[in-house]
């Protein structure tokens, strides 16, 4: 009888404190990759087309969730977005259908979104890390800066891509 007491008053706590904070993810931080959000033809640094990508608020706008597919069609991927209020930071969590996957770790500083690996390890043996940057434009599209390093002063670009919103 007292675990059930018990349960009943741990519900009701969670009840009440979903009542009193009905956006638990509305604060500055939690929306601080909002300007991601959209429906967008992306173009590589020549002006071709690398692909669309679908950003979207899900989990009661806890989550940016990223569907991206390549020009070709030939590969996709999705990523979770979030801000970790537990160690004040955003984190991504990409998966693509050739097996791929990467965490990434940051902050928004000014009108970019700054996230990077832990340090990895190449078939070699050779460690590195990785970091995308996404810069909100004055025209209000985004670029996506993805580069690598084996020693965090070197960066090589991997992928160098111009967001811009589809009309509607």
């Amino acid at each position: 009888m007292k675990k059930i007491i018990y349960l009943i008053a741990v519900f009701y706590s969670v009840v009440v404190q979903a009542q009193q904070n009905p956006c638990a993810c509305c604060s500055k931080d939690h929306t601080a990759f909002d300007f991601w959000i959209g429906t967008w033809n992306v173009t590589n640094p020549d002006g071709t087309n690398a692909g669309k990508n679908v950003i979207t608020k899900i989990e009661d706008n806890c989550v940016l969730r990223e569907n991206w597919t390549s020009a070709k069609g030939n590969y996709t991927g999705t990523s979770y977005n979030f801000y970790n209020a537990q160690t004040n930071q955003w984190e991504q969590i990409w998966i693509d259908n050739k097996g791929g996957n990467l965490h990434l770790k940051g902050q928004r500083v000014g009108n970019q979104m700054i996230l990077q690996s832990d340090e990895l390890q190449n078939k070699e043996g050779d460690t590195y890390v990785n970091r995308v940057t996404w810069t909100l434009n004055d025209d209000g599209s985004v670029r996506q800066h993805w580069e690598t390093s084996n020693n965090q002063k070197k960066w090589i670009t991997v992928f160098d891509g111009l967001y811009v919103k589809e009309k509607n």
